[in-house]
């Protein structure tokens, strides 16, 4: 087993003859650590002991496919509308799997939205739509973050926004963008 990667049970039964008997062994002697039912993985070793999988290796062992996007709502505070609050969970769009999970100690709330982008594609612009799609889950949002949301949504051209909002928008993220960019 490599350090760092996840593995799949059944992926290990391939190279066990008995991989439950193994993995007991493994598990007992600290050189592998379970993630989730099903899901093991061996630490990458650094001088301060074992370490844990990124969340990018734990989701795409989950899902069996790099056809997701990793994401959490602190990225929404980059956007420099007010927002300054921490959550420790992940969000994941996928085309799998919905529902929260605990990965490796950590939650993950995985959802499948008809689209989303690709890692290298999210945008300023896209993460200002998601945050539109997400309005309603935002935690304690600033007295101040409607204004501030008009202020930002000018800053950004409008047919980026509007192109954006209809690829991945929900219909109440749509009515949201209108509003906010209504004159007035």
């Amino acid at each position: 087993m490599e350090e760092g990667r996840v593995y799949r049970r059944e992926e290990l039964s391939a190279i066990s003859k008995s991989v439950d008997r193994d993995l007991k062994q493994l598990l007992t002697d600290k050189r592998v650590e379970r993630a989730a039912p099903g899901l093991y993985y061996r630490p990458k070793m650094s001088k301060f002991g074992g370490l844990s999988p990124t969340s990018t290796e734990l989701v795409r062992a989950f899902l069996k496919t790099d056809d997701f996007l990793l994401t959490t709502t602190n990225v929404f505070n980059g956007l420099g509308v007010g927002l300054t609050q921490l959550s420790t969970e992940y969000v994941v769009y996928n085309r799998k799997r919905v529902g929260r999970f605990k990965l490796g100690g950590l939650t993950y709330y995985f959802q499948r939205p008809p689209n989303f982008p690709k890692k290298n594609e999210v945008t300023e612009e896209y993460l200002f739509v998601d945050l539109l799609n997400n309005y309603d889950r935002l935690p304690d949002p600033p007295d101040t973050l409607w204004n501030s949301l008009k202020r930002r949504a000018k800053e950004f051209p409008y047919q980026n926004l509007l192109r954006l909002s209809q690829t991945y928008g929900k219909a109440s993220a749509r009515k949201l963008l209108r509003e906010l960019t209504a004159n007035g």
